[in-house]
C-alpha cells in the first residue's frame, strides 16, 4: 500500500449533495482538475469512498 494517494476532482460540485461538496472541500479539491496529496490512511480512504464518483485516486 502507497504513503499517499493523489485525489483530482473531475466532476463538478454543483448537483452534489451538500455533505458531498464539503468532503470535496476537506480533501483540498476546489475547481475540477485541482489536485492534492493526502496520506493514505483510513480517514482520507473513507473521504474518498463517499465522493468516489466526483474523484480520480492514483497512489504515489
Amino acid at each position: 500500500m502507497a504513503d499517499k494517494v493523489k485525489v483530482t476532482l473531475v466532476k463538478s460540485t454543483i448537483a452534489a449533495l451538500p455533505k458531498h461538496k464539503k468532503t470535496v472541500e476537506a480533501l483540498g479539491l476546489k475547481k475540477v482538475n485541482s489536485t492534492n496529496e493526502l496520506p493514505n490512511n483510513a480517514a482520507t480512504q473513507g473521504m474518498i469512498f463517499q465522493v468516489k464518483h466526483l474523484v480520480k485516486v492514483e497512489e504515489i
